[in-house]
């Protein structure tokens, strides 16, 4: 027995011309930034309709950045992300809006860090597809948002041992994004049989 979901177009992350980056506000006059190193994700899309993307995204925690190891370490413990118990933030996809007159399309997806998940929505840009000097199939999007960091516990705010950091509530993230056509997957899910025991 077959249950057909039907053919798509599959794409994968370019990480090396991609990026997961934020920045807090550091005591209320500048910002401190980092970005998160390892990530991933399952996209596919009905033909090349980039609102019909399914997402699903995954981030190594631990591969958290913001140029300074005491305060990396800090943001990996249990006060931040704690790594040790929760060594991914995932997000899926819900819907992708039609684009306004600027070409901003708002994305709707469930993010999920430190075993929380929240609906939240991010505004998604897109770049355009062209074809690279290697006749490869390219995408380009970029996405931003912003995030109140305790609707996921993460509430900490004392100074740091370095020196004094204050961390804002809210936390602004931006992704610039480029995706390679790696062709049609079919989603055929496959059912077999369950055999009936007999008694």
């Amino acid at each position: 027995m077959k249950t057909k979901t039907g053919t798509k177009t599959k794409w994968s992350i370019d990480l090396v011309h991609s990026e997961i980056s934020f920045s807090v506000k550091h005591l209320m006059i500048s910002h401190v930034k980092g970005a998160f190193l390892k990530f991933d994700a399952n996209i596919y899309t009905t033909e090349k309709d980039f609102t019909t993307a399914e997402i699903d995204l995954w981030i190594d925690t631990a591969s958290i950045t913001t140029n300074n190891e005491k305060r990396d370490e800090h943001l990996k413990s249990a006060d931040f992300f704690d790594v040790i118990n929760h060594k991914q933030i995932t997000f899926s996809s819900g819907t992708i809006g039609n684009p306004d007159h600027e070409g901003n399309h708002e994305l709707w997806g469930e993010l999920t860090m430190v075993g929380i998940t929240r609906n939240v929505k991010l505004n998604m840009q897109f770049g355009g597809i062209v074809h690279d000097l290697w006749g490869n199939e390219k995408a380009g999007f970029t996405v931003s948002g912003k995030l109140t960091r305790s609707e996921w516990g993460l509430v900490w705010n004392a100074p740091l041992e370095t020196g004094g950091l204050m961390v804002s509530e809210e936390v602004s993230i931006s992704c610039e994004i480029e995706l390679t056509n790696i062709g049609k997957e079919d989603l055929t899910l496959q059912m077999e049989p369950v055999a009936l025991l007999k008694l």
